[in-house]
């Protein structure tokens, strides 16, 4: 990744997966929730470097790949 998430981003994320959670009935969130959300609230927010837009990696795939790479807490 050449630009990467900041602050605001990381808010968007809460509010984003508050609001999902709620939406299924829930006053809490849950991992689930914030790998559900995740993708549409940072896609935009993210630029590849050029090398891996060449290889045809997406920012989507980028984002996917970082949320299997991160233990949920148990």
């Amino acid at each position: 990744v050449m630009v990467g998430a900041g602050p605001r981003a990381t808010q968007s994320l809460l509010l984003a997966s508050r609001t999902f959670a709620a939406i299924k009935g829930r006053d809490f969130v849950t991992p689930d929730d914030i790998k559900a959300i995740a993708v549409p609230v940072l896609e935009h927010r993210l630029i590849l470097r050029p090398e891996y837009e060449i290889e045809g990696l997406t920012i989507r795939e980028v984002i996917e790949n970082i949320l299997k790479d991160i233990a949920v807490p148990r």
